[in-house]
């Protein structure tokens, strides 16, 4: 009898901890600098473990990707290698994207002198980022691909950058971060449509060339999908909320017509001067755009130095306090998310931590 009642206490034991098991898919966006130490790494890896983690996604060197992605695997998490497509230095001239001004990114970067933005019509261009997204995907240790700035330039910042940038978009678009008006784009839209882009006082109000463009990227986007589909490897991205509310205006995505296999919004509620609580009017918008095709991983900006955040100017400093972790997981959770992800796991402290562990371990 004693030991019948030894094993059945076993039994309720592992039962309980399969009911610990983490319920809620968890990633973080990370950049890891050139040559890293990898058993800085591990350790890092495994404290996300320890909290949860599903998965995560890496910006790094595409020679240090095999051994930090193989370090992810043999803490359990899987690994999407986080890249930056459409921003790239020293290609050729007519490579890069030509504002409402007649300007090319790389003489003429809009907002940060590193938004030197191609032109994702460009057939050259987009063979070079099939090219460049593919290599990564040959990694073995690569399970996803994960597409960050496949996208225009910000036609439009977030409400709570206007001041930051000293601009203010009431009226509609920036004209120097309105693209592509180069001559092919603009015959290729106006063969189709019979309108001279140029002709137009204010291309804001022409929706046909806002679908144009969007139609530009989610054709990137497909080519650069079957390739890696082919490999037999899954591509993910990291997107503008919405998409209509947010990165078709603002960005030209129309993410929910891609055909990846995850996506991330970026649902940072301080850029958009909103509260914790929009995370669940967003998401709620996200999921039924993407209506089952792809899960949606609510992305979440974390304010490190949060004791002090009133008193910090710049809004890329803001983000959720631990006190409102709780309102944004649930909320997007509630509304349809499939997981969450942070940016960045390097932001969270003690306290985030803790908010999040309870409802995560």
């Amino acid at each position: 009898m004693k030991r019948i009642l030894i094993i059945l206490a076993a039994l309720l034991t592992l039962a309980s901890c399969a009911e610990k098991k983490p319920s809620i898919p968890l990633y973080g966006w990370e950049g890891i600098g050139k040559n890293p130490n990898l058993e800085e790494v591990r350790a890092k890896f495994q404290n996300y473990k320890s909290h949860g983690f599903t998965g995560v996604c890496i910006q790094a060197d595409l020679a240090d990707i095999p051994a930090v992605a193989k370090i992810a695997h043999e803490v359990g998490l899987e690994y999407h290698a986080w890249k930056p497509v459409m921003l790239q230095g020293g290609k050729p001239h007519e490579w890069y994207a030509v504002n409402r001004l007649g300007e090319r990114a790389d003489e003429h970067p809009a907002y940060v002198e590193y938004y030197k933005a191609l032109d994702p019509a460009n057939p050259e261009v987009q063979d070079f980022v099939v090219s460049m997204i593919t290599e990564i995907a040959a990694i073995p240790e690569v399970d996803y691909v994960q597409l960050d700035y496949i996208r225009y330039v910000d036609a439009i910042l977030a409400r709570g950058l206007w001041n930051k940038y000293g601009l203010d978009f009431s009226d509609g678009s920036y004209a120097g971060a309105d693209c592509c008006y180069c001559d092919r784009c603009m015959a290729e839209f106006q063969a189709e449509t019979g309108i001279d882009i140029r002709a137009v006082e204010n291309p804001d109000n022409v929706p046909e060339w806002t679908a144009f463009r969007c139609r530009k990227v989610t054709e990137l986007v497909t080519k650069v999908c079957d390739a890696v589909h082919a490999m037999g490897k899954k591509v993910s991205a990291d997107v503008f909320p919405g998409p209509d509310s947010y990165a078709v205006k603002m960005v030209r995505q129309q993410w929910n017509e891609w055909p990846i296999d995850m996506v991330f919004p970026m649902n940072y509620n301080d850029f958009y001067l909103e509260p914790a609580e929009w995370l669940a009017t967003v998401t709620a918008e996200e999921v039924k755009a993407v209506d089952g095709r792809f899960p949606v991983m609510s992305g979440l900006f974390i304010c490190h130095d949060w004791q002090r955040k009133a008193e910090i100017a710049d809004p890329e400093g803001h983000g959720l306090l631990p006190s409102e972790i709780a309102t944004a997981v649930k909320g997007s959770l509630d509304a349809g998310a499939a997981g969450i992800c942070l940016f960045t796991p390097g932001s969270m402290t003690p306290e985030h931590w803790a908010e999040l562990d309870k409802l995560v371990l």
